[in-house]
């Protein structure tokens, strides 16, 4: 099992001095969130979801406290970059066409430029840009395999995938939480890293274990 250490910002030092600064990120990550659901309205929550269970399962895989928390503010704003999608194809009823779909493959390049200056952001920039790649080189945009992907980026493209199967979308149903699963179990060491996998089927085996339940350090 691989030893997973984060390689940007393993670590935001948590301690008296470096309070004010965390304060500061995670309010100004909330702000952002918000922007997002203006935008896209039906993905409300998705992010905070996405960003509770990338915790989860950091803290699973046995990542620090200090480092699961950095992990969970770059999730809060993963999708940051769908603000340059415009609303027709956000709201679009149906599937997309390809030069729809090349616009959406987009949305990651763009929340990386978005973040990537800003001094006290720039660690969620890569993390971002990664979180559609996928370990066995399908993702976007750069095609990356595992060994080249952020372990942050592997552990948010799993939670990613996970509740967006089982959120509604304006061009499809909602799955139920054990077809999710299977799902995610298929890519197993293919789309998806099996030590993440692993790490996410199991907290789904713990009673009472839901997208919407807080964690330890959550906000």
């Amino acid at each position: 099992t691989e030893i997973y250490t984060l390689s940007l910002h393993d670590a935001l030092p948590i301690c008296v001095r470096e309070q004010d600064t965390l304060a500061m990120t995670e309010g100004t990550l909330r702000a952002i969130e918000k922007i997002v659901e203006m935008k896209d309205p039906f993905i409300a929550g998705h992010q905070r979801r996405v960003a509770r269970l990338s915790y989860a399962i950091s803290r699973r895989l046995g990542l620090s406290e200090s480092s699961s928390r950095v992990l969970r503010m770059a999730a809060l704003v993963h999708d940051v970059g769908k603000v340059s999608i415009p609303i027709q194809v956000l709201a679009k009823p149906m599937h997309l066409s390809e030069d729809e779909y090349s616009i959406v493959r987009m949305h990651p390049l763009v929340g990386y430029e978005i973040l990537k200056d800003i001094d006290h952001l720039a660690f969620a920039a890569e993390i971002i840009l990664q979180h559609h790649e996928r370990v066995d080189g399908s993702g976007y945009p750069s095609g990356l395999t595992g060994d080249r992907m952020l372990p942050e980026a592997r552990i948010i493209s799993v939670a990613d995938a996970m509740e967006a199967m089982i959120s509604r979308r304006p061009h499809r149903p909602a799955l139920g939480l054990e077809e999710a699963l299977g799902e995610i179990d298929r890519g197993r060491g293919l789309e998806y890293d099996p030590d993440v996998v692993d790490a996410c089927l199991d907290l789904f085996k713990e009673p009472g274990f839901t997208l919407e339940s807080r964690s330890e350090g959550d906000f």
